[in-house]
């Protein structure tokens, strides 16, 4: 025929779109006309175009995907003759078969649109498994991946739609699987078991996982069901804290349950409230002819009342007036005599009360005077000793630094003096082999100033020897300073770490990374809980750089004749973190880097350092002292 023959006539030529489109058509009449076996039984399928390919029966559902999938690669594995004809079955498979196995009627029934056993236990919540997932050894030993969101988004784009994917880490780190989330519905069992069908049509299922035959370096993955559940290592341990075991008749029974449940609650609700609403519009009924009457009788009595009101009210009004004047004078009299009672009464009271709760307060104050006075001079004693200390300490610091400037100025003209004294000895000693080689014979003159030369070069000597003995000495005095001021600086970083937590004045720790800048960042992409997790890792990962000696981000620029290091702002590293994460994560690390720089830059590790965080600089030996009188004196004032 005609169109087999071109099957042959272009094999894995170059088509146009037109020709493809021809071709696809040609393949299509193919199959309408039953050219090819495409139907092996009512569930069973075949592909005529892979006739070597080893899975030769097919769902529905599984062809239509395999058909799908080769139709759309967009490598070159293919030809387009192979592509051409896929399309061809996909279009065949939807208009000819789909209609019996409507996907959005299978759903509004409660079952899955991809045949399954409705008796064979799933992990619920839906789980699909990932395997052999690519993993690297990071700077500290431990394994490391790509982060779950990469892998959803590329289900999400191969059509199966997951609501999130969670790498599984143990000890030794990434291990290389992950467990993908499905929605808790029947569309979210229908994607999954797509996304098992896909796997398995392309040979990376689990049979395949679990077969002896050798893995290729792809993915593997299917549907979490009873056998996965009960396995001893990660996979089935993070399956049995998320979810049970339930199969699809279960569940479809328990949605008839709660469905049925709900309908009968309905129904009685609805009929006790038409019942209520019959006896409410009865009794209103009833209750307006009752009002009614009532009000027609109120209406005859208050107009017979308000007549013999009126005609009391005239006759008691005289007799009234008269007991009422009576009435107040022998009231006011008697509330007169009352109040004064009383008033005598309460002042009476009043007194003994008082005395009473003045003697016990005097008392009370003079044992808490007692007590405070005594915890004041107690407190004042250890304050004043804890003053004299740290005073003492001030002043020797103070005293020490001066002597130390005073005998570095010394030590300077003493080095001056030294120099222009290995001068003099230095020419004393050309005269002298001068002398020496003139060879003047047995002049008087000339040996005596030769002896007067010698005689002053063995005085210079010594002195130079002298100076020599007095400038190590003062070295190592200076040295000995400057150790004991730098124990006092270590002693006081202790102490404000154990002691003072808040202030201007405090320790800092030197190249330490503010992780805040990073969560704000993954704010901006991800939600709250998933920025937490994502902030950590990127957090991590810099720490990790930081620590690494071999990363050193810095040019070296000469400035007013001295050699400066800077950031080199073109380090791929950092330019990278910079358009990923923003100018504030960018400037929190290259802050620890430049600390680290300055403080430890050969170990790379994170150095205690007495810092002014007021003034955002590190503190004087002074000002740490001082902060700690200022605190002592406070805590003194609250007691």
């Amino acid at each position: 025929m005609g169109s087999s023959m071109d099957h042959t006539s272009k094999e894995d030529g170059f088509l146009s779109d037109t020709e493809m489109d021809e071709y696809e058509e040609n393949s299509y009449e193919e199959l309408k006309n039953g050219n090819h076996q495409v139907k092996i039984s009512n569930k069973t399928f075949t592909c005529p175009y892979c006739p070597n390919k080893r899975k030769q029966d097919y769902l529905l559902n599984e062809l239509l995907q395999h058909a799908s999938e080769v139709g759309n690669i967009t490598s070159e594995k293919r030809s387009v003759q192979e592509k051409a004809n896929h399309l061809a079955l996909v279009k065949y498979l939807e208009k000819e078969f789909a209609t019996c196995n409507s996907p959005s009627k299978s759903v509004e029934k409660g079952n899955p649109t991809i045949p399954c056993d409705h008796n064979e236990k799933f992990v619920w919540p839906w789980r699909g498994i990932v395997v052999n997932l690519p993993t690297r050894v990071g700077n500290d030993g431990r394994r490391v991946g790509e982060s779950g969101s990469k892998l959803r988004d590329e289900l999400i784009r191969r059509g199966f739609k997951p609501i999130r994917v969670h790498p599984l880490w143990n000890y030794r780190g990434h291990s290389g699987t992950a467990l993908v989330e499905f929605r808790k519905d029947w569309v979210g069992l229908h994607n999954a078991l797509s996304f098992e069908c896909a796997y398995e049509a392309d040979h990376h299922g689990k049979k395949d996982w679990y077969a002896n035959t050798g893995k290729d370096a792809g993915l593997y993955a299917w549907v979490a069901r009873e056998d996965d559940y009960n396995l001893t290592n990660i996979v089935g341990e993070n399956l049995q804290k998320i979810g049970d075991l339930k199969t699809v008749s279960e569940l479809v029974e328990e949605e008839e349950r709660k469905r049925d449940t709900l309908v009968s609650d309905l129904t009685n609700r609805f009929e006790v409230k038409t019942k209520d609403l019959k006896e409410m519009e009865l009794m209103y009924s009833e209750t307006v002819i009752a009002i009614n009457n009532v009000v027609a009788e109120t209406c005859e009595l208050q107009n017979a009342y308000n007549e013999e009101i009126q005609k009391i009210q005239i006759s008691a009004k005289d007799q009234l007036q008269r007991i009422s004047k009576d009435h107040e004078k022998l009231k006011l009299q008697l509330e007169s005599q009352m109040m004064e009672v009383e008033l005598r009464g309460r002042e009476l009271e009043k007194r003994e009360v008082e005395n009473e709760i003045q003697r016990r307060r005097l008392a009370e104050e003079i044992e808490k005077d007692a007590i405070r006075n005594s915890s004041l001079r107690l407190a004042a004693l250890e304050q004043q000793k804890a003053n004299q200390n740290v005073m003492k300490l001030a002043e020797d610091q103070k005293r020490q630094k001066e002597e130390l400037h005073d005998r570095i100025i010394q030590l300077e003209k003493q080095l001056d003096d030294k120099q222009a004294l290995e001068l003099e000895i230095e020419q004393l000693r050309g005269t002298l082999n001068v002398r020496e080689h003139m060879g003047d014979g047995d002049d008087e003159v000339a040996l005596k100033k030769t002896e007067a030369i010698l005689k002053e070069l063995r005085e210079k000597e010594e002195e130079h020897e002298h100076a020599e003995t007095l400038s190590q000495t003062l070295i190592i005095k200076e040295h000995k300073i400057n150790d004991e001021l730098q124990d006092a600086r270590k002693e006081l970083i202790s102490g404000f770490k154990e002691t003072f937590s808040r202030g201007n004045i405090g320790v800092k720790r030197m190249g330490e990374l503010d992780s805040k800048p990073f969560y704000e960042a993954m704010k901006r992409k991800y939600d709250e809980e998933e920025a937490g997790v994502m902030a950590m890792e990127k957090c991590s990962i810099w720490e990790e750089y930081l620590r690494d000696p071999d990363w050193h981000p810095f040019k070296i620029t000469i400035v007013e004749g001295e050699h400066k290091e800077f950031i080199n702002d073109e380090d791929e590293k950092l330019k990278g973190l910079k358009e990923e994460m923003g100018d504030e994560v960018y400037k929190a690390v290259t802050t620890a880097l430049k600390e680290i720089n300055e403080y430890n830059p050969s170990g790379r590790y994170m150095v205690s350092e007495l810092w002014n965080f007021g003034e955002g600089r590190k503190a004087t030996l002074k000002e740490g002292v001082t902060f700690v009188l200022k605190q002592l004196q406070r805590r003194k004032r609250r007691r």
